[in-house]
């Protein structure tokens, strides 16, 4: 048995955060599952980039339930044991689908830059089965990743105690746990990791460097003013998501900086998932009439539900 010792040592703060997060969660849901049900329901949003879209806030959404109901029992609960089982299966869920985050958005990008590089023939090359095969590969690639590292971990010997540093199943806080932990467990974690952090920014980056060499050469003021405009928010929900991870797990950790990572866990697990749906919808103005569209009809319905109940 594990002990995921988290906010532990601020006790005066447990039922504050359990109220901050448990609305963070509900909004995370509710944000989320109000983007898939505008997606599936509006036509016009049939499009590759939505599609993309749709997977990521699904997936963004399995990756808090990993987190966040864990770390809100804990945060009620006395005992917050955690058996090596369910440790090693919370790690590799969460990794699986943090990879699979990062490859979807470099799917992403790339439907960004055949969009602005080939429009005439961007529905001919972005298919509806090459948007699932690009999906179904990030999910593959991500989970494969996922089950190295922690085939990796969870075959080492823990022998120095059961307390983690932190409110969920992480990499540095169990590998300092164990006794027999060599630079070439640290080395294998460290290409792995790179390999989905690293690659998938290289992607990025590499999408973007090609469109903003083909948006500065367009002639219309206008036309590059909204060639950039589709691409803000997805460089917005980037530059967040991979300046924490990057932070967290590419940089060598000791047992000082537990707290600090700590910290910047709940920026990824938290805030960025809170974020994104909500940078998605401000900056796109598709996406907002979508939404506006299925809360009238919520609306209607619980009104017309209401009525009917009334005597």
């Amino acid at each position: 048995m594990f002990l995921l010792w988290g906010f532990s040592s601020f006790p005066e703060l447990q039922h504050i955060l359990f109220v901050v997060i448990l609305l963070s969660h509900v909004t995370i849901l509710l944000a989320n599952a109000s983007i898939m049900v505008a997606i599936k329901l509006s036509q016009n949003l049939h499009t590759p980039m939505y599609f993309f879209l749709f997977a990521l806030s699904f997936s963004e959404t399995c990756t808090t339930m990993v987190i966040l109901p864990r770390m809100l029992v804990d945060l009620l609960s006395e005992s917050k044991a955690i058996s090596l089982p369910e440790c090693a299966t919370q790690m590799f869920f969460f990794f699986g689908l943090a990879a699979n985050n990062c490859f979807i958005m470099a799917a992403m990008s790339y439907d960004r830059y055949t969009a602005i590089h080939n429009p005439l023939h961007y529905h001919i090359l972005m298919t509806q089965k090459v948007c699932v095969q690009l999906v179904m590969a990030s999910c593959v690639v991500g989970f494969l990743c996922s089950l190295g590292i922690t085939l990796i971990i969870f075959n080492l010997s823990f022998c120095d105690s059961n307390n983690i540093q932190h409110f969920f199943c992480d990499i540095s806080p169990l590998v300092h746990l164990a006794c027999n932990y060599t630079v070439h467990h640290s080395m294998i974690i460290f290409m792995i990791s790179s390999f989905v952090l690293m690659g998938s920014f290289v992607l990025i980056m590499t999408s973007y460097i090609f469109i903003v060499s083909l948006v500065v050469k367009m002639p219309s003021a206008q036309g590059r003013y909204k060639a950039f405009s589709t691409c803000s928010s997805h460089l917005t929900v980037v530059s967040m998501h991979y300046g924490f991870a990057c932070f967290v797990y590419l940089i060598p950790k000791n047992r000082d900086s537990f707290s600090e990572d700590m910290l910047m866990a709940v920026t990824y697990t938290v805030l960025t998932p809170l974020l994104n749906p909500i940078v998605y919808s401000l900056r796109n103005k598709e996406m907002q009439t979508a939404l506006r569209k299925v809360y009238y009809t919520v609306l209607t319905i619980f009104c017309l539900a209401w009525q009917v109940k009334r005597p």
